[in-house]
């Protein structure tokens, strides 16, 4: 399971992009992702890709840099392998990783290229401007004239920077001051523009002043702090052109109109009393866009899933641009090369066209496409090692059970110590439900190659299901050397089950909310073992887990330093560290509490119900989990019960068919998973999918039905009516009844009456 990651906008922001044949590339360090945002048909596609603390964007022709928690990434522009990547034919430009210079943990803020193609950026933690030394992790050319010496106390948060006539000209400070950490003591009003010519200060007293920029003859920037997107022309003072609802970082222009980043802002201690803490109650996430012309706001784009804030916003010149993170395939088959060297290519394999064909159709998900170029091709082809191993993945991709293993068989057949192979036809056991073959495969192909972390991963997913937990879960552990799991980055040790009794522990998030509310009921146990532990998650889940038993803080993203914690750990590594057997389970019950601030609406009826048909799309196997709202709502009929949605987001027709129900939909009251639990906490019964409202009811010991598709998650095993995870959840098998509806025509007869 992966974070939640999307969005929602105006028709007329489709439109700008439209017309302007351009795209965005925004970036959100709180959320880790490098977002690209396109126009497809009538409305937007953002395609998000996750990126260590991604900050300022520099572009040029066919190149743009970003900079990184400790390092600055180039991506050059391929096109040709654009309609490769998955993204579809109608991909124009293809943004591949080409070189990373690691700088240090400098907080690098706003970047740029200059005339004549050197690359400068802010140095935040320095107070001073570089450019890209390559003897060196950075070169300062300027700092404040304030600014006696370097060092990493982030003295003045120096942070925007603009050019005028190809060349670095103005920067943005939030106090100028020489003291470690100093702007922090006159954030509303301390901030100032510099013009790094004349060290001369253009504007001062300002709310925390971010993306200056030189466009049309007049200089504009954001007034974070206020929400404000101003300008001062030559001679004049600074006018306010527009208020956002949201902190603004990021500045880029289509034409008259203003393309700027917002974040929801958090009530910490940075941001705290800020003017627009004040004027804002319900703060925004996501770019908006102004006519610069009357300061209008004339179309915007809202992040609705974790992204909450936003660093910066670029205009990139296509019309539907891909950008492929360092774990693509694509990059160890994709050159860039002279003209002379092209001239002077070998014939390619005969066999590559229906390959590059086939693989281009896979990745777009036409499995239906994919497997006649691979039939075509093993025709023409008979013995071709490569066409044959991936006409046997796709089969699988395509749950095109039987075919797959014959073709699999035959793959190996060709290439016998083929690991991959092996572990697919271990896959292909697994989801047919023949465990032993299953399990001969995986250990096969860990004979072949041991250390295939993808295999070692199978297997350890397939001991979970089978409650051999011990041996499961160091198997498991293997998933953080697989390309889908992204390490947690970080200078500390990570705790190996070593005494760590004088020592603060960081319990770090991982895969999605439903797991991570199952797994912290090994949080009290664990903070036995500890001086103190943190536990470090999304901000959806902050307020809920700091309700647990054992942990001492809870920290989201953008509030957490090192200097916190000695040790840390995957949160779903903590039973390996514990030694969890089934026969220990559950080892907390109710351990999901209410917060005591939380307030929601109070619900009514003598038998409440509260029901949850689908879950995530990013989901691997939602749609096999997945229930629709038309089979679901069958079980509403003739019960005498007060019925409730849990489920959101909601179509409108979806809504429509609730209210003919007479089922209550409580979508307005859901976001924010304390929230939910308080509108869980009232119902006496729920009635769910596989889903984080499973875990979540069956965490706060509420009765709680989980209706279970054909292959369900390893946690709840491959039998039983019982979790050993949740006493007080109940478990419906499809796998036990022909379909869906026969499952629910059961499920109705055992509701109360």
């Amino acid at each position: 399971m992966s974070e939640h990651f999307s969005s929602q906008s105006t028709e007329s922001f489709q439109q700008l992009l439209t017309l302007g044949q351009c795209n965005l590339l925004v970036t959100t360090y709180q959320a880790g992702q490098l977002v690209m945002v396109r126009p497809q048909q009538k409305g937007i596609n953002t395609h998000f890709m996750a990126f260590e603390r991604p900050m300022g964007i520099a572009k040029r022709a066919n190149e743009f840099a970003v900079g990184g928690a400790a390092s600055i990434t180039t991506f050059r522009n391929l096109a040709a392998v654009g309609p490769k990547t998955g993204q579809g034919d109608q991909v124009d430009a293809c943004y591949l990783p080409r070189k990373n210079h690691i700088t240090g943990a400098i907080d690098i803020h706003e970047m740029g290229y200059d005339k004549s193609d050197k690359l400068w950026f802010i140095n935040t933690k320095m107070s001073c401007l570089c450019i890209l030394d390559q003897d060196h992790s950075f070169k300062p050319v300027w700092r404040p004239p304030f600014i006696t010496a370097y060092d990493l106390t982030d003295r003045c948060h120096l942070n925007g920077l603009g050019f005028r006539d190809g060349l670095p000209r103005y920067v943005t400070m939030l106090g100028a001051t020489d003291e470690p950490g100093g702007w922090r003591n006159n954030k509303i009003s301390g901030g100032q523009i510099m013009d790094i010519n004349t060290d001369d200060v253009l504007v001062d007293g300002l709310c925390m002043p971010h993306s200056p920029r030189w466009y049309k003859d007049t200089l504009w920037f954001l007034s974070s702090g206020s929400g404000q997107l101003m300008k001062m022309e030559l001679g004049k003072s600074p006018e306010v052109v527009a208020e956002l609802p949201g902190f603004c970082r990021g500045l880029d222009f289509i034409d008259r109109y203003a393309i700027i980043g917002l974040s929801q802002v958090r009530e910490s201690a940075v941001f705290a009393g800020l003017p627009l803490t004040k004027r804002v109650d319900d703060r925004q996430s996501g770019v908006w866009v102004v006519d610069t012309t009357n300061g209008e706001v004339v179309a915007f784009l809202v992040f609705t899933g974790n992204v909450q804030e936003v660093f910066e916003v670029k205009v990139l010149p296509h019309r539907f641009a891909a950008i492929l993170d360092q774990q693509s395939p694509f990059l160890a088959q994709s050159y860039e090369l002279s003209s002379e060297v092209l001239s002077n290519l070998a014939p390619v394999d005969p066999a590559q066209g229906i390959i590059d064909e086939a693989t281009r159709a896979h990745v777009n998900g036409d499995l239906d496409a994919a497997l006649e170029f691979y039939q075509q091709g093993v025709k023409q082809f008979l013995d071709h090692p490569q066409l044959n191993h991936q006409y046997g993945l796709c089969l699988v991709d395509a749950k095109k059970w039987q075919p797959a293993i014959v073709q699999l068989e035959k793959a190996l057949t060709i290439n016998p110590d083929n690991a991959e192979t092996m572990n697919s036809l271990g896959i292909v056991h697994m989801h047919l439900g023949d465990d032993v073959h299953a399990m001969d495969w995986f250990d096969q192909s860990l004979e072949k190659d041991s250390q295939f972390a993808m295999a070692h991963m199978n297997k350890g997913v397939l001991l979970l299901k089978q409650k051999q937990y011990k041996a499961g879960w160091k198997e498991y552990a293997w998933r953080w050397q697989t390309p889908q799991f992204v390490p947690f980055q970080c200078q500390k040790p990570q705790w190996q089950g070593e005494d760590i009794s004088d020592k603060v522990l960081l319990v770090h998030s991982e895969q999605g909310m439903g797991d991570q509310m199952m797994f912290w009921q090994f949080l009290p146990k664990l903070a036995e073992r500890c001086q103190k532990l943190i536990y470090f998650g999304p901000e959806t889940l902050a307020p809920l887990v700091a309700e647990v038993d054992g942990v001492a803080e809870s920290r989201i993203p953008g509030s957490l330093s090192s200097d916190l914690f000695d040790v840390y750990v995957p949160l779903m590594d903590v039973a390996m560290h514990l030694s969890v057997e089934v026969d220990q389970l559950p080892m907390a019950r109710n351990y999901i509490k209410v917060p005591k601030q939380v307030v929601v609406s109070e619900l009514s009826g003598d038998f409440k119900i509260g029901l949850s048909w689908t879950g995530s799309p990013a989901h691997h196997n939602n749609t096999a989990r997945s229930v629709s709202l038309d089979e679901m709502l069958k079980i509403v009929d003739g019960v005498d019960a007060s019925f409730y949605s849990l489920q959101m987001p909601l179509s409108a027709e979806e809504r429509e068919q609730l209210q003919q129900a007479g089922v209550t939909d409580l979508e307005a009251e859901l976001p924010g998973f304390a929230r939910t639990a308080a509108l869980v906490d009232q119902l006496d019964l729920v009635i769910t999918i596989d889903s984080a409202t499973a875990h979540l009811a069956g965490a706060m010991g509420k009765k709680t039905w989980v209706l279970l598709g054909d292959h369900p998650d390893w946690r709840w095993h491959g039998e039983g009516l019982e979790s050993e995870w949740y006493p007080t959840v109940k478990l419906f098998r499809k796998k036990d009844y022909a379909n869906w509806q026969q499952l629910l025509v059961d499920v109705k007869k055992q509701i109360p009456h």
